[in-house]
């Protein structure tokens, strides 16, 4: 017979486990956990809906959209059945979150200020040297002059 201290002693005890680091537990409904076929029914649809939503986050880096959004919204669907998911996610929150802090280093922003000015009168001198000798015109416009 299976009582409720035996269950605790199979069960691994959730005050172990760090506020980041929770147990993985499936978030489909009761009905359909308790049903294998069922589950795995589920599991396989929120696959696919992940990966249609990573799918278009792909096509949306070189189309129009917010691409890097939905590939972390792809994730973020995985995780709710996938554990390995959920790590994909902890350890991108990690690079971001390291990221953001480097970018607020006095260092790395000076840097990056001065190499974004040299860009931009780079660019501001070939287009004023493109207007000074077309002028106005369109390049495909341009006969030899």
């Amino acid at each position: 017979m299976n009582t409720g201290s035996d269950r605790e002693a199979q069960e691994p005890a959730t005050s172990e486990t760090t506020p980041d680091e929770k147990p993985h537990v499936s978030r489909a409904p009761a009905f359909v956990k308790a049903r294998r076929s069922l589950h795995l029914s589920w599991q396989v649809g929120v696959f696919i809906v992940g990966l249609a939503v990573i799918a278009a986050g792909v096509a949306m880096l070189v189309l129009p959209g917010p691409g890097w959004v939905a590939i972390f919204a792809g994730l973020f669907i995985w995780g709710t059945e996938f554990a390995w998911a959920q790590v994909v996610l902890r350890w991108t929150k990690r690079k971001v979150a390291e990221a953001a802090q480097k970018a607020l280093d006095p260092k790395v922003r000076r840097r990056n200020i001065i190499l974004t000015s040299v860009g931009l009168v780079i660019a501001g001198a070939l287009v004023g040297f493109y207007l000074w000798k077309y002028g106005l015109m369109l390049p495909w416009n341009i006969k030899d002059q």
